[in-house]
C-alpha cells in the first residue's frame, strides 16, 4: 500500500494505522505472487496452541504417606524379649507359700509350712513377609523420585510390626498365646451403669456424648472397686493405674460436670497415680471395651508383652534382573502374671 492508501482508509472509513505499524511492500517483491504474503496457507499438522502438559507438571519430592491405626499394645504394659528364634515355648514359674499355725506348747510339734508351685507355659508364634524389587522396576519408580527398594522395605518391617501389635491384644488362634483383649484368666467384664439418656447405656453415643460426667466416673469407680475386691488388700488408691479403651471413649473425660471439673480431671485428683491410654482395638464387635489395670503389686508387675525377635532380616537373594529378601518376627502375645490386678467394663 502507498501512503496516499493510508491516509485514504482514515478519512473514508476511519481506520487508523499507526506510523510505526504502517510498512510497504519492496518493489523487488510488489509482483511476486509466488510470496502469498496476504494469504493464510492450509495446515498439514494438527491446530495446537500448546506443549505437551508433562513438560509442565511438577513432582513433589516429599512423599505424602498414607496413615495407618497406631500401634498401642507395647504401650499398655510395657514390652520385653524372651527367648529367640530358636525358642519354642517359655516356662514362667509361679510359687505359692502355703502353711499352718497351732497353738504353742513345748511338747507340740503341731504346724507346718510348704510351697506349691506352677510351671504355665506360653508358646511362641514366628511369622515372616519377603519383599523382592526388580531393576527395570527400580529405573522407572526412580522418574517419579520414589527411592522403591527403601519403600518396600519400610512397608515390609511396618507389617510385621503390625501383626505383632494385634498378637499382644488377640494372641496367636490354636496356641498357648493370648493377648491383653482374650487372656482366659481374666474376670468377667462387668456391664455399665444405666445413662439417664438410655441409649444402650453407652459413655457415646455417634457425635454426642450420652452419659452425664458423674455417670462416666461412676462406671471407672465401678471397675476400680472390682479391682479392689480382687487385690484382697493388695490394691489401694496409691496403686499405680492405667485405664485402657478406645479413643471415641476417652472423648467421655472431657465432659465437665456442674462444678466445671471434667472427668479426668477428677479421677487424676482422687487417684493420684492413674494413667490413661487408648487403642482402636478396644472398640471390638460387642462394644465398646475399657480395662483397669493395676501396673504392679508388692513390687511385683503384672504383666508384659513379649517377643522372640523384634527383627530378623534374612539375606538378601540376588536373582538374574530382581532381589528377594526374607524378614521375620516372633511373638508370645501378652503374657499376665496376676490377672486379679485386671478389670474390665463392656458397652460403655
Amino acid at each position: 500500500m502507498r501512503h496516499s492508501d493510508f491516509d485514504r482508509l482514515e478519512e473514508e472509513f476511519g481506520i487508523i494505522i499507526p506510523e510505526e505499524c504502517r510498512d510497504y511492500t519492496p518493489k523487488g517483491w510488489a509482483k511476486n505472487f509466488r510470496l502469498a504474503m496476504d494469504a493464510q496457507p492450509a495446515l498439514i499438522s494438527t491446530p495446537n496452541a500448546g506443549i505437551p502438559f508433562y513438560l509442565t507438571n511438577y513432582i513433589d519430592p516429599k512423599l505424602v504417606e498414607v496413615l495407618v491405626a497406631p500401634n498401642k499394645a507395647a504401650k499398655i504394659l510395657g514390652e520385653v524379649k524372651k527367648g529367640d528364634w530358636a525358642t519354642l515355648t517359655a516356662t514362667f514359674p509361679l510359687i505359692e507359700h502355703t502353711g499352718e499355725v497351732s497353738s504353742y506348747g513345748d511338747w507340740n510339734d503341731n504346724g507346718s509350712t510348704g510351697a506349691n508351685a506352677n510351671f504355665p507355659v506360653r508358646q511362641s508364634y514366628h511369622y515372616q513377609t519377603v519383599t523382592q524389587w526388580g531393576e527395570r522396576q527400580l529405573e522407572i519408580a526412580a522418574q517419579a523420585k520414589i527411592d522403591w527398594a527403601q519403600r518396600l522395605n519400610i512397608a515390609s518391617v511396618m507389617v510385621l510390626d503390625k501383626f505383632q501389635n494385634n498378637s499382644y491384644f488377640f494372641g496367636v488362634t490354636g496356641l498357648q498365646n493370648y493377648g491383653l483383649l482374650n487372656e482366659p484368666s481374666l474376670s468377667a467384664a462387668i456391664a455399665p451403669g444405666t445413662k439417664a439418656a438410655g441409649n444402650g447405656n453407652v459413655w457415646v453415643s455417634g457425635n454426642t456424648i450420652n452419659a452425664t460426667p458423674n455417670e462416666v466416673y461412676a462406671d471407672i469407680q465401678a471397675m476400680y472397686v472390682k479391682l479392689v475386691n480382687q487385690g484382697n488388700g493388695l490394691i489401694d488408691s496409691d496403686t499405680k493405674l492405667k485405664v485402657v479403651m478406645s479413643p471415641q471413649s476417652k472423648v467421655a473425660l472431657t465432659s465437665a460436670n456442674s462444678f466445671n471439673v471434667n472427668v479426668m480431671g477428677l479421677l487424676k485428683e482422687n487417684f493420684p497415680n492413674i494413667e490413661f491410654e487408648t487403642a482402636p482395638q478396644y472398640a471390638t464387635a460387642a462394644g465398646q471395651l475399657v480395662q483397669m489395670y493395676a501396673l504392679d503389686v508388692e513390687g511385683q508387675e503384672t504383666g508384659y508383652t513379649a517377643f522372640t525377635e523384634k527383627l530378623r532380616a534374612h539375606a538378601v537373594i540376588k536373582m538374574m534382573s530382581s532381589f528377594r529378601q526374607k524378614k521375620s518376627q516372633g511373638t508370645w502375645g501378652a503374657v499376665l502374671f496376676h490377672p486379679f490386678c485386671v478389670t474390665q467394663m463392656i458397652g460403655v
